[in-house]
């Protein structure tokens, strides 16, 4: 994505959804002690952690600065910005157009956004029962605000009036198995699915049990296919 929208000295670079800073202390590295970048993301304890990293992390990562907000509602000027970065943010929208016309309103002419998300229509589950998968992917996708988002970047970016990339990055995330193994999400999802009757208390129990037995013996497998798209506003 970084190498696609090419950062250079000196620009405004904004990471939308930064989470722990990791990548906005990248883009701070990209743009330089003469350029500005900057983290947005509305969950307060994780700009937290994102500002100790910073700091641990020395000259570079200092540089980076981290400020609470909403990717509908950037604090920035009209065509203020260079580039844009946004990573698995739009799934967790309920109005993920908003977003991409707030993309075109703060970007100067010639700038760039890179978007990356998951698209979970595409997930795969095993070794499951395929029916039984559906039911608990149907239970994932009615608590998700956008579970498909990753098809629809480039309609989002070209109504916002971008120009997008013919080409279209995309990658398979595979769930290491020492991550099943634990058990977290897949309990959790698979209660909100038993609550709103998507699947019954035993057919919870064997799809969760199943899965963490077979992540043990390093034999499960979890993937879902991840987009990036690039746009671009018009010099």
């Amino acid at each position: 994505m970084l190498d696609a929208v090419r950062a250079a000295a000196g620009e405004v670079a904004v990471d939308v959804g930064c989470g722990a800073g990791t990548q906005t202390r990248v883009l701070a590295g990209l743009v330089g002690p003469e350029g500005r970048a900057v983290g947005i993301d509305p969950n307060t304890l994780l700009l937290e952690v994102a500002r100790e990293r910073a700091v641990a992390a020395g000259d570079g990562g200092a540089r980076a600065e981290f400020v609470e907000g909403d990717a509908t509602a950037l604090p920035f000027e009209d065509g203020s910005v260079d580039i844009i970065r946004c990573e698995r943010v739009f799934q967790h929208l309920a109005d993920p157009a908003a977003a991409a016309r707030e993309f075109a309103r703060v970007l100067a002419p010639g700038g760039r956004v890179a978007v990356t998300d998951s698209d979970w229509g595409t997930a795969i589950m095993g070794p499951v029962d395929p029916a039984l998968a559906r039911r608990y992917a149907e239970s994932m996708w009615a608590a998700s605000p956008n579970p498909f988002s990753g098809r629809h970047l480039r309609e989002h970016l070209r109504g916002a009036g971008l120009a997008v990339d013919p080409d279209i990055g995309s990658t398979g995330i595979v769930f290491p198995n020492a991550v099943l193994a634990e058990g977290g999400f897949l309990r959790m999802n698979a209660v909100r699915g038993v609550a709103e009757g998507f699947l019954t208390e035993a057919e919870s129990d064997v799809l969760v049990e199943g899965l963490i037995a077979a992540a043990q013996r390093d034999e499960a497998f979890l993937s879902v296919t991840m987009f990036a798209v690039i746009g671009r506003k018009p010099a």
